[in-house]
């Protein structure tokens, strides 16, 4: 797709009319153009979602011209990576998590420089990032409110071991988060190098443009000031109340047939298909994954979001060679209905943000808020309550792979049986997620899951994240979203330990903690769930994979 354009949409087989007839008329984008959709976002309007939203919004909009209001950034963030690398520090650490870590990925995985994103509480993964050229390392610490258990986390342990090198912790640190604060706090009491505050008036999923996004990339040596100039530049497009607008198209077709009773008529799509061709971005479809789910999975209702890589790892045929491609609906294929969107990363950034929003007003629901988000972290902290005894996690044998959750009603003595019921308990166009507590580098092959299952479940899909950082982006569509999910959780004995200085649990038991208690959230919703333990996670993945596989045919 060829474009003079700065961000483009182009859809293929897509009714974006909305009603059962008259495909392709296009009255949903004409209704938002009617409605000054676009130009009232640009204008901050907090209406837009209806009254019980109102207040959230309003407190919300800051994302809608950061790239105006962000450019004070840019002078500092320069000086700042050029103080680093004149003192030779230049292994950037970015410990952080959700909208915190997926922005600076994709800007830095798409511009080619290096940043270890730590968006884990893997103690194997951690203590490797922690052992690894520390007289040559600065961490960014992200997080918005500084108390979020991963971040602080990752915080503690790199300030011991920092201190155990014998190496002062506070000019090797970097804060980004929001003013007033417990990491604001935190920093300058300690004398961390720089603190960032970013706008409190942009939530995570819509920082890309922030400091939070804008910080950790630019002292990797990504270019953060074309960012802002590719989203200046697409700025006019996507806030035109015109029915050329990408942004209402691409909301639109996102939509479908839903509307805000959440109903799933035949012909609605509930779930995009998210794919990048190997010439485009890199990890986009992680950060729409989070834009997506989190914005639109409440109350019953939304968009999920399936993120799958490349488009050669999707198998469509008919790529274009310059583009991202979301597939709608379900069954998937390269002959059902597309979008792709096209244009640099900064313009593609603000193009799904506002469609986002937009989407949110379609479907009737608050794209700004998380409601369901911290079930979840409560049940973890249950778990690692020292008044009822840390959770140690479970004593699964060396090699083993034992079954610690089953789908209610299912009798099973081993994993084939395991997977055979949650693959028959999977609902009629629903979808299976495959959430995996593990090391994301040393089991990468547990991604494999995803494709061997949807192998087996024809036009249902297949989802993957890597726990917890899922937590931060899918996790919200999972528990209020649509509720026709059914999840595999997968956990493992980790390989070696790792300490969380001043507090009474590791690594080890803070990620048992989050996944025993997530898949505990899950059951206790009525959802189908199979938690998986592997006692030894080469040889229990390998195991899962053959059971996942099915029956020798």
């Amino acid at each position: 797709m060829t474009t003079d354009d700065p961000v483009a949409v182009r859809t293929v087989g897509v009714d974006t009319d909305g009603s059962h007839d008259a495909p392709g008329t296009g009255t949903v984008v004409r209704t938002l153009v009617d409605d000054r959709v676009a130009s009232r976002i640009a204008a901050k309007d907090a209406t837009l979602w209806g009254p019980a939203a109102e207040h959230e919004a309003a407190v919300r909009l800051g994302w809608v011209d950061l790239y105006e209001t962000s450019r004070p950034l840019l002078a500092e963030v320069e000086a700042l990576q050029a103080e680093l690398r004149a003192e030779g520090l230049d292994r950037i650490v970015l410990a952080g998590m959700g909208g915190s870590s997926l922005a600076p990925e994709v800007i830095t995985r798409t511009a080619g420089v290096d940043l270890l994103v730590l968006d884990t509480t893997d103690p194997g993964r951690i203590a490797r990032a922690l052992r690894t050229d520390l007289d040559r390392t600065v961490v960014v610490v992200s997080s918005k409110s500084g108390s979020t258990v991963e971040t602080d986390s990752q915080r503690r342990a790199f300030e011991a071991a920092f201190n155990a090198a014998d190496i002062e912790p506070g000019p090797r640190m970097v804060a980004v988060t929001d003013p007033g604060s417990e990491l604001a706090e935190h920093a300058r009491a300690h004398g961390y190098r720089r603190v960032f505050l970013a706008d409190p008036n942009v939530g995570g999923r819509y920082s890309a443009l922030t400091a939070f996004g804008l910080v950790p990339s630019g002292i990797a040596g990504a270019d953060i000031a074309s960012l802002l100039d590719e989203a200046a530049d697409a700025a006019p497009t996507v806030y035109a109340d015109d029915p050329g607008n990408p942004a209402l198209v691409l909301a639109a077709a996102l939509a479908g047939r839903q509307d805000p009773s959440g109903r799933l008529d035949a012909g609605t799509r509930d779930k995009a298909v998210i794919a990048e061709h190997d010439a485009g971005l890199r990890s986009f479809g992680a950060w729409a994954e989070q834009l997506l789910a989190e914005s639109t999975g409440k109350e019953g209702r939304g968009v999920l979001p399936v993120d799958v890589g490349t488009v050669d790892a999707a198998g469509w045929r008919d790529a274009e060679t310059d583009a991202t491609l979301v597939a709608l609906g379900t069954p998937v294929d390269d002959h059902g209905p597309q979008v792709a969107t096209a244009g640099l990363l900064g313009a593609q950034f603000l193009l799904w943000e506002v469609a986002t929003a937009i989407v949110g007003r379609l479907v009737g629901i608050n794209p700004f808020d998380q409601p369901n988000v911290e079930e979840a972290k409560r049940a973890t902290r249950e778990l690692l309550d020292p008044a009822g005894g840390v959770e140690q996690g479970p004593g699964t044998p060396a090699g083993a792979v034992s079954v610690l959750t089953a789908p209610a009603g299912a009798h099973v003595e081993s994993p084939f049986e395991a997977i055979d019921a949650l693959v028959d308990a999977v609902p009629e166009s629903g979808y299976l997620a495959v959430l995996a507590y593990l090391d994301s580098e040393e089991n990468s092959q547990a991604e494999l899951l995803r494709t061997v299952l949807a192998g087996r479940l024809d036009a249902r899909q297949v989802t993957f994240g890597w726990g917890p950082r899922y937590l931060h982006s899918t996790g919200q569509y999972h528990k209020g979203g649509h509720p026709n999910g059914a999840f595999l959780v997968v956990s493992g004995t980790p390989t070696e330990a790792c300490s969380v200085p001043g507090r009474p649990y590791d690594f080890g038991q803070l990620i048992a903690a989050q996944a025993r208690g997530d898949a505990a959230v899950l059951t206790d919703k009525g959802f189908p769930v199979l938690h998986l333990h592997l006692g030894d996670r080469a040889a229990g993945l390998a195991a899962v994979l053959d059971a996942a596989r099915g029956p020798a045919t």
